[in-house]
């Protein structure tokens, strides 16, 4: 059985892993550290909540700064170097995290390897006086800000070792594509470059290779199964405009300790906010125009359970890694595979069980009919009926998918 040891992984970074009784490899670790501590570019493709940042974290921080885990009396190693690891990631609440995973790797060692967060919501005078005052050796930052460091030259990576693309496709969305490019045009090519998304396409690497040197090594696994084995998949019907209506008597019905909702339209999930705290539900809102200090507060309350509901749109949510979510529910149905993959992803992690639901109308359904088939997943038709989750009672057989039609009267109410 392979181990952390057995991949070339130091005994400091070890004990740090068991101290939350992580003790064996998961199997798209096993597969990229081994790649990234002999220098090679690496893109991979992995489920959600499958081990993704330690795949990264883990064999860079033991190539740039192996002697981190030496002795004290050892030489730790810096030299007035500048920054040799950049992580871009798409959201402020994915860059927390990561710095988050960062810092609890390199806690305790009696070293002044510094990690610094560079994002847009920061006070950008405070984020330049940092910068200059702890010379990061690690940056943690999302294109838009670490672009405008560069050109004021308060930012300089002429001494980059490795670069990281987290969420790699979001990064090249529409929203962030002009800046990922212009970032990348910026640093030197001479670097390892490491890639990583559940949903990693081909156009995606295509992108990224001219901006390398050599060739990249592309590694997915058959963690996907996720999807299927841990998550239950479920589909209700309705109308538009009883959406919201449906949303709280499911959750009422559902009672869950903490659902993920998602919705794709613009301003939508502040509305659906406002008519769950109306009907006394705690619920928080999670979207793009939102200030640093409500963000902050919505997660934090999330995360600890005062806040049961949280309701966020796709790029607010990329790469959330709350514990305990029960419920992931979508209030739309997105065109593509990718990001019914990443909402699904945010339930099920960690060899716990969770449950995907879509409230759809009826070209929502025939979508995710669609996306049932591409994605060789089963979704289960339900309806609510006298406050309690039922199957419907018949599907007539010339229908293309089980999860097409309205639903009938209920005929049996689930244990």
């Amino acid at each position: 059985m392979e181990s952390f040891a057995s991949l070339g992984i130091s005994p400091g970074f070890i004990e740090k892993l068991a101290e939350r009784n992580i003790r064996e490899p998961t199997p798209i670790q096993k597969l990229v550290v081994p790649s990234l501590l002999a220098g090679k570019n690496v893109f991979f493709c992995s489920a959600t909540g499958t081990g993704k940042t330690f795949a990264y974290l883990l064999p860079l921080f033991q190539t740039l700064f192996g002697s981190v885990m030496a002795g004290p009396g050892d030489d730790p190693g810096i030299g007035g170097r500048g920054t040799e690891l950049l992580i871009l990631a798409p959201t402020l609440e994915l860059c927390s995290q990561i710095k988050k995973e960062a810092d609890f790797l390199l806690e305790g060692q009696d070293r002044r390897i510094k990690v610094n967060l560079v994002i847009g919501s920061a006070n950008l005078e405070r984020q330049i006086g940092s910068l200059k005052k702890d010379r990061p050796r690690v940056i943690v930052g999302n294109p838009g800000r670490l672009v405008l460091l560069t050109r004021m030259k308060k930012l300089k990576l002429g001494s980059l070792r490795a670069l990281v693309l987290d969420e790699g496709d979001r990064l090249f969305a529409e929203e962030l594509a002009a800046d990922t490019r212009e970032l990348l045009g910026l640093i030197n090519r001479d670097r390892q470059l490491t890639a990583c998304s559940a949903t990693l396409s081909p156009k995606i690497r295509d992108l990224l290779l001219p901006f390398m040197e050599g060739e990249a090594l592309f590694v997915e696994t058959g963690e996907e199964g996720i999807l299927r084995d841990r998550i239950e998949h479920w589909a209700f019907f309705c109308e538009e405009r009883r959406k919201i209506q449906n949303l709280r008597s499911l959750l009422g019905a559902v009672k869950p300790k903490k659902a993920l909702v998602f919705s794709a339209r613009g301003g939508q999930p502040g509305n659906i906010v406002s008519q769950l705290q109306y009907h006394h539900i705690p619920a928080a809102g999670l979207y793009g125009d939102m200030d640093k200090k409500n963000r902050k507060e919505a997660i934090d309350g999330f995360r600890s359970g005062k806040i049961t509901v949280l309701v966020s749109s796709d790029l607010a949510a990329r790469g959330l890694d709350i514990p305990g979510i029960t419920h992931v529910i979508a209030l739309d149905v997105p065109a593509e595979g990718g990001p019914y993959i990443h909402r699904a992803g945010r339930t099920g992690r960690a060899g716990n069980r969770g449950i995907m639901i879509t409230i759809g109308n009826e070209d929502e359904m025939r979508r995710l009919a669609r996306l049932e088939k591409k994605l060789g997943i089963t979704i289960y038709p339900k309806v609510l009926y006298r406050g309690q989750i039922c199957l419907p009672e018949t599907f007539e057989e010339e229908t293309p998918s089980k999860i097409l039609l309205p639903p009938g009267p209920a005929q049996k109410v689930l244990e």
